[in-house]
């Protein structure tokens, strides 16, 4: 059974993020990402099957071997959605830096 899963249920694990992490260099075969981690193929295969089946790796065969590569479609499309929200944080730690500014000259000035 090929279930769709979330993006972001996906990369809600560690060791998926990680997996994500290290193929962002290059592709790998599922041993290869494996040897990375310290825990059993199975699991990991897992993770990776997860990965895939959000459409975030896509499995080329090459030969006998059979590489994951990153989505860079899928990837940005996750990118893109969360652009918003950092925008609004990123504004708010501004506000907050000005006011911790103003506050420390207020400081200074009274001393």
């Amino acid at each position: 059974m090929n279930l769709r899963r979330d993006v972001f249920q996906a990369i809600a694990d560690p060791t998926r993020r990680a997996i994500l992490l290290l193929l962002a260099g290059q592709a790998m075969t599922a041993g290869a990402i494996a040897a990375n981690f310290d825990t059993a193929r199975p699991t990991v295969s897992k993770h990776i099957r997860i990965l895939t089946e959000c459409e975030l790796l896509q499995p080329v065969q090459q030969g006998r071997e059979i590489y994951y590569h990153i989505n860079a479609l899928k990837i940005k499309e996750v990118a893109d959605f969360i652009e918003p929200f950092r925008k609004i944080w990123d504004e708010r730690f501004n506000h907050l830096e000005a006011v911790m500014k103003n506050y420390q000259n207020q400081q200074k000035n009274a001393t």
